[in-house]
């Protein structure tokens, strides 16, 4: 059997980045039709939400984690002129309206409370029970109604037989049939926060020299989201953000994009492959952020093997201590809901990768 080298791995699995390439465009092409038509629907039965619209071009509404696992983010209607809470206090209501002895447990890291009263405008309907307790706007309470509305709008779209809604999770989890393969889409309620950077994300770092303080402007002038996922806290998001830093990576001529694209593909193809990944594309990209900000100069991006090795050494020991900073809040571990023992088996797959760099054929 003939194994490639580190050397040869630019040339030959770049042919492979490009059919992956065309392939999840084809997948993301049929799936934001669909996406398109249900939430259409969902937004003439709900002023509240926003359809997707579609695009030509890149579709900042959908996120590919995965070949076969999308993040799609359904945009909130009705809620503008956001500003950070004046003041905390104690929450002590639960989802089925009864009160509690002791408060609800703060939000950590990636999370925070929404109340209505922090939108200079909003939408009667936001400040309904279906959705609100107390002046929050509940997730847990949004992702109800929207779990409802795509029932309603799968059945009223006659797509039945190419979408089927999964069930048994908190989140609203949808399968779409593609002409190549099965893609399920995590469809999520989103708050659009243009303009404006959240507190939380203290960022730049002191003394940091990547990205540039003109890029950093820029970035940070995106704003950033806030996701349903979860029973009480909103998450923050920085999908705007995140896309820019990608999408200018190399205007010095360096390799990161294509370090970034062969540890993609070996992650997907041999280190961590399948429907639900413990390890996503969020998750390179993050390594790979963290990488540039260490390694800022034009002279570290040079050579493939050497910047390719460096981003898979990164990538193992984030792994193995089961910790990833996210790039803009720092004190939020990416890691901290996955399960360990896939992260292990990761983490032995990349050692091993290491000790020997080279790949079978499959």
């Amino acid at each position: 059997m003939k194994y490639l080298t580190v050397g040869d791995l630019e040339d030959c699995l770049l042919n492979k980045v490009d059919l992956r390439r065309q392939q999840i465009s084809q997948a993301v092409e049929e799936v934001q039709k669909v996406v398109h038509h249900l939430t259409t629907n969902i937004s003439n039965q709900d002023i509240r939400f926003q359809a997707v619209p579609y695009s030509d071009t890149y579709n900042e509404n959908i996120k590919v984690l995965a070949p076969s696992q999308f993040l799609v983010t359904v945009p909130i209607k009705g809620l503008a002129g956001y500003r950070e809470a004046r003041e905390q206090h104690w929450r002590y209501y639960t989802l089925q309206g009864t009160r509690l002895p002791c408060p609800l447990r703060d939000p950590e890291g990636l999370q925070q409370w929404l109340e209505v009263e922090q939108f200079m405008k909003s939408l009667w309907q936001w400040h309904e029970t279906d959705v609100n307790i107390d002046g929050d706007i509940v997730p847990a309470k949004v992702l109800l109604v929207f779990r409802k509305l795509v029932e309603n709008a799968i059945r009223t779209c006659h797509l039945s037989g190419k979408v089927s809604l999964l069930g048994n999770r908190s989140a609203v989890w949808v399968a779409v049939e593609t002409s190549a393969y099965q893609v399920e889409l995590e469809l999520v309620p989103t708050v659009e926060i243009p303009t404006t950077w959240s507190k939380k994300a203290r960022w730049p770092r002191c003394l940091q020299r990547w990205p540039s303080q003109e890029r950093v402007e820029c970035i940070k002038s995106f704003g950033f989201n806030l996701l349903a996922c979860s029973n009480y806290h909103w998450q923050l998001s920085f999908l705007r953000a995140e896309q820019v830093l990608l999408e200018q990576l190399d205007e010095d001529g360096g390799c990161r994009r294509k370090c970034f694209q062969v540890m993609r593909h070996l992650k997907e193809d041999i280190w961590c492959p399948g429907n639900r990944p413990v390890i996503t594309s969020h998750h390179l990209q993050t390594v790979l952020f963290w990488t540039c900000e260490k390694y800022p100069h034009f002279k570290d991006w040079q050579v493939f093997s050497k910047a390719f090795l460096r981003l898979v050494r990164k990538l193992h020991k984030c792994v193995s201590q089961h910790f990833l900073k996210h790039y803009f809040v720092r004190n939020s571990n990416l890691f901290q809901c996955t399960n360990p023992t896939e992260l292990d088996t990761v983490a032995q797959k990349l050692a091993t990768f290491l000790k020997n760099p080279q790949v079978g054929p499959p």
